[in-house]
């Protein structure tokens, strides 16, 4: 970890775009003001640890969804079982194999 000392007003650079001025100091408390594109996701810490679990949750919750079909589908015979191994395994496959005669 890089640790910098800055005084207030001061900034620190990241890559070309990203900046990280000190706005204000006040006992123990940092006020930091971030300049980066709307393409670079700014969070505090403990809200992008909230976003990316209930990201994991609706992934994981699609990967479900699309087993269940590919089974559905597995057991009328439109596709085969590997497609449905595939997939749990973490195959990327699209389920619309023929089942081989």
């Amino acid at each position: 970890m890089l640790v910098l000392s800055r005084l207030e007003g001061e900034t620190i650079m990241i890559g070309d775009e990203v900046e990280i001025t000190v706005v204000d100091i006040r006992g123990d408390k940092v006020k930091l003001g971030i300049t980066a594109p709307t393409r670079i996701a700014v969070h505090r810490k403990e809200v992008y640890l909230t976003v990316r679990r209930e990201q994991e949750k609706e992934d994981r919750a699609t990967r479900v969804a699309h087993v269940t079909e590919l089974v559905d589908k597995a057991e009328k015979g439109l596709v085969s079982p590997q497609a449905v191994i595939s997939t749990i395994r973490g195959g990327r496959s699209s389920g619309t194999n023929p089942r081989p005669a």
